[in-house]
């Protein structure tokens, strides 16, 4: 295929990306940042692509967040050297995270166990290099982490202290805010992982540990956030691309989404009311984000070739390699006219996970009829 092709052209499923909607994303984020005055180390286990990351920034250096080391060597492979890998350190993993150190990357690991520090401190003991740590604080009860504070938090940079690892300072994540809806409590969300944050970073201080890094970061609360005092750094991911699940909790609209997934319609069972398209959860995800959303949006939401949603048409379920275009329960709208070999693009409820089914992203023209690139994204752990 050519760059310029028709999307009457390329084989489907395909995952399209509209450059535009998605630059626009990241410059709306970054305005709201830069006006509470934070770092931005922006998470790129969404795009998963060096090239949308080397748009991120002026020099394409980085800051990053990654939730993969496979992630963390892709990036480093394509020149960006600042990099959080902000998942729990397996300690299997240590030898590997300490070749990316070895190669010049400037590495932060995270970690909420004095198990984990200690593996990191006998790491230590041969003298090569390490990655610096980050403590993860539980802000909200939704994960991973240490109540903000927990006394561990000071027994684990003091274990790291004495086994000469660096503490570069604490990292949480407010994933609880994935359960508003409409914006509501996000301003407070937003305020309660600052809190959070800070409270910790200040019991490490009082202990006698720096803590030059605070590191916050969801795209709903990173959206909402009214002050960010105290903090260092904002981190988000989804935030690039959007989705039906970011659009339920009333971060963004419809026009906002930037990824869409391409089908083919392939039959039809008119007894049952089903449009079958090429389209089934090997390409949307089995990601049901939505299902306790107000609006539950199916599979993802079926728009025509120009965008525009159909009235009330959902992927209401889907099978491997097949995808049932429904109309949404309880509406009184009918199903379109849609031919075998019609097209349509459906939005996804989870960019994240949705695009992750992908190898690659069919770039989008002006037009927005054409695809006027394909960039290649990375899969693996």
């Amino acid at each position: 295929m050519t760059a310029a092709t028709p999307l009457t052209g390329i084989e489907t499923p395909a995952l399209l990306l509209d450059l535009a909607t998605f630059d626009r994303n990241v410059a709306r984020l970054r305005r709201h940042l830069d006006a509470l005055g934070v770092s931005f180390r922006p998470h790129v286990k969404t795009a998963k692509s060096i090239d949308l990351a080397r748009r991120l920034f002026p020099d394409g250096t980085g800051p990053i967040t990654v939730s993969t080391l496979a992630e963390a060597e892709y990036f480093a492979d394509g020149g960006i050297t600042d990099i959080t890998y902000a998942v729990g350190l397996a300690p299997e993993k240590i030898a590997r995270a300490r070749a990316l150190v070895a190669r010049g990357v400037s590495l932060g690991v995270l970690i909420d166990s004095i198990e984990q520090a200690h593996a990191l401190a006998d790491a230590a003991a041969d003298g090569a290099a390490m990655p610096g740590v980050l403590i993860e604080i539980d802000c909200d009860g939704h994960r991973g982490g240490l109540l903000p504070h927990d006394a561990t938090i000071v027994a684990i940079a003091d274990r790291l202290r004495a086994g000469g690892v660096a503490l570069l300072g604490v990292l949480t994540h407010a994933g609880e805010s994935y359960n508003a809806r409409g914006g509501v409590g996000l301003p407070e969300m937003a305020e309660a992982e600052r809190a959070a944050a800070v409270a910790a970073a200040g019991l490490l201080r009082d202990a006698g540990h720096a803590c030059p890094v605070v590191s916050v970061g969801s795209t709903p609360t990173a959206h909402f956030a009214r002050d960010l005092t105290g903090v260092t750094e904002v981190r988000a991911g989804v935030f690039m691309f959007f989705d039906l699940v970011m659009r339920g909790i009333g971060v963004c609209t419809l026009d906002d989404i930037a990824v869409s997934v391409l089908a083919t319609v392939i039959g039809h069972r008119a007894d049952k009311g089903w449009i079958l398209t090429d389209a089934g959860w090997m390409a949307m995800s089995r990601d049901r984000g939505t299902q306790k959303h107000p609006v539950d949006q199916g599979y993802g939401l079926v728009c025509a070739m120009d965008g525009t949603p159909f009235p009330d048409l959902i992927v209401g379920d889907a099978s491997q390699e097949h995808g049932i275009l429904t109309v949404r329960p309880g509406s009184g709208a009918t199903l379109p006219d849609l031919p075998v070999g019609s097209r349509v693009r459906i939005l996804p409820n989870h960019a994240c996970a949705t695009s992750a089914q992908h190898d690659r992203y069919h770039v989008l023209d002006d037009g927005g009829t054409r695809v006027a690139a394909i960039l290649p994204r990375i899969r693996g752990w």
